[in-house]
């Protein structure tokens, strides 16, 4: 039997279209409704079945959900989730899948409306290509989906999002925003922009001789350049630290290289090994997945 009558999904891209998709594999609502901008996107949406209707009116996509879920760009996340708030039922349940939390769950919280119906989600899942058209009914299987309630977040409205998530196939992490977006910052919005870094690196005459060192370390570069400058800028301060960290390393390496130290250069580089490892073998702390 379904848990939910109807889920509505702002934004029917990747994310939201594997969310629609898995809601309908596993057969967790009777409706599933994409609401968006563009027709023709929402059109692919329930061609390539992640959703079953579609609307371009947020009011009128929200007002028989249970739950609704925003996965737009994060800088307009908080005041979708506002206008979610006003169009819904009182009952309603509103997440999000945002690569952020502290601005959004600030804004929203400043909100009574709205700060009584959300909590704000974020599945550790994802691809640097963009577009229903590679949504995956089983991205979120097996992966961590970290909420971010805070000591202002209805317990009932916490316990459903936990619900609805683990429903998706996610281990659930509660965390606060702030710690979220600082471990982010290292784990995920630091490495984008390193792979940006070392993509623009290399000429484009020397890429004959670039294989999988190069196809690997760059290959979240090839997300969409526009998504990711609102990531970083909204979560600016954290990335600037993790930026510092990152350059401590790289200069501690410059150091032993120049210095012509190769037991130094060893240890530097086992220390990363060890990290590696640890995150291939599924020993690392679930929230930094």
């Amino acid at each position: 039997m379904a848990q939910y009558g109807t889920v509505a999904i702002v934004g029917v891209g990747l994310i939201g279209g594997s969310i629609g998709q898995a809601i309908r594999a596993r057969g967790l609502a009777t409706r599933v409704v994409g609401i968006g901008r563009n027709e023709t996107r929402l059109a692919e949406a329930i061609r390539y079945g992640a959703v079953d209707s579609t609307t371009t009116d947020l009011a009128q996509g929200a007002a028989e959900a249970d739950v609704a879920v925003v996965c737009t760009p994060v800088t307009g996340i908080a005041e979708t989730v506002r206008q979610l708030a006003r169009a819904g039922r009182t009952s309603l349940l509103i997440t999000d899948a945002g690569s952020t939390k502290r601005a959004i769950v600030d804004v929203v919280e400043r909100d009574n409306l709205a700060r009584a119906v959300f909590v704000g989600g974020h599945p550790i899942a994802g691809s640097e290509r963009q577009g229903v058209e590679f949504a995956d009914a089983a991205l979120f299987e097996g992966r961590v989906c970290a909420i971010t309630p805070t000591t202002r977040t209805p317990t009932d409205r916490k316990e459903r999002a936990r619900v609805f998530w683990e429903a998706l196939g996610c281990a659930v992490l509660e965390i606060d925003p702030i710690a979220h977006d600082a471990i982010l910052a290292l784990t995920s919005h630091l490495p984008h922009a390193v792979a940006a870094a070392l993509a623009a690196t290399v000429p484009a005459d020397d890429l004959l001789l670039a294989a999988g060192a190069y196809r690997d370390g760059t290959r979240v570069a090839g997300a969409d350049g526009s998504l990711w400058a609102e990531i970083f800028l909204e979560n600016r301060g954290p990335l600037l630290e993790a930026l510092n960290q990152f350059e401590r390393q790289v200069q501690a390496f410059r150091q032993h290289l120049e210095s012509g130290d190769r037991d130094a250069i060893v240890t530097w580089w086992s220390r990363a090994r060890s990290q590696r490892l640890q995150f291939e073998q599924g020993r690392k702390p679930a929230v930094k997945d």
